[in-house]
């Protein structure tokens, strides 16, 4: 039982953080019709700026999530910028192939100026620590960094569905053209809206290091898995995305567990090609 327990916790906390790297995948994508194909890289880039500011700064990840997040959201907001905002409105293959270009591009740039081995950091606040709950042992750094993802997930979902800006956001995305006869400004709101997204996946790619290595291709699964829960959870709902990312942390680490290791992607696919089958719009999709 106690096992059990343990794998149902590292399932769950690995459930919050993907759902901190998905939501902001989901609010471009419920909001702008628009395939980041490029959020993985964007967690990358993220991972390397909280990295290099403890290794020559020695800021701890618990404190450089700050500039990450606020990185990351410069840079989708100039790649809102010069590519995005050129695609908006057209096919959604336009937007796909453009950020998947710009995915190659970040990709390679990291594998040519920091080469491809995993770098880890070492003698973080939260390095080695512990919490003892009975017989189940938790990682404090996951579970500070799954707790921290389900309180700027909360924040988001406040600002969405109880503020001005996250009316005139929802307003934007039901109908681009009557917000604009009401004054709205969606051209603004699609560069804050591919900047909060950003900045999301930013948060969650600086708290990563303090228990991550950091490596140019660490990206690409967490963009994968992040598309995977959009799609379940229903594009633009941030229930339905922690609903999704929750149920494919606990598949992850009961099929990595009980069946074998290399299993676990095989069981989160095909959970994703069950529930599409059954429900094409995600639990939470309209």
């Amino acid at each position: 039982m106690t096992i059990f327990l343990q794998v149902i916790l590292d399932g769950l906390m690995n459930g919050m953080l993907y759902a901190l790297v998905a939501v902001g995948l989901s609010l471009i994508w419920g909001v702008m019709d628009v395939i980041n194909f490029g959020h993985g890289e964007f967690l990358m880039i993220a991972m390397y700026v909280s990295y290099w500011l403890g290794f020559i700064f020695h800021i701890d990840p618990l404190f450089s999530w700050l500039a990450s997040g606020a990185f990351v959201f410069f840079l989708a907001a100039l790649t809102y910028q010069l590519i995005i905002k050129h695609t908006v409105g057209k096919p959604p293959l336009s937007s796909l192939l453009a950020t998947f270009g710009l995915a190659m591009v970040l990709k390679n740039i990291c594998l040519n100026r920091f080469s491809p081995n995993f770098r880890l950091l070492s003698d973080t606040v939260l390095g080695g620590k512990v919490l003892h709950m009975g017989d189940v042992i938790v990682s404090m750094p996951q579970l500070i960094t799954a707790l921290f993802s389900l309180a700027v997930m909360a924040m988001v979902y406040v600002i969405i569905h109880r503020t001005r800006l996250g009316w005139t956001i929802q307003a934007t995305a039901m109908d681009k053209e009557a917000a604009e006869l009401m004054g709205i400004n969606t051209e603004k709101i699609y560069l804050l809206v591919f900047g909060m997204g950003g900045a999301c996946v930013g948060i969650a790619g600086g708290l990563m290091p303090s228990y991550l290595a950091v490596h140019p291709e660490v990206g690409t699964l967490f963009g994968l898995i992040a598309f995977v829960i959009v799609a379940m959870g229903g594009f633009g709902s941030i229930p339905g995305a922690l609903l999704a990312a929750l149920l494919i942390g606990l598949v992850e680490a009961l099929s990595g567990f009980y069946i074998a290791p290399v299993f676990k992607y095989v069981a989160v696919f095909g959970l994703y090609l069950v529930v599409v089958m059954i429900r094409p719009k995600g639990f939470f999709g309209w």
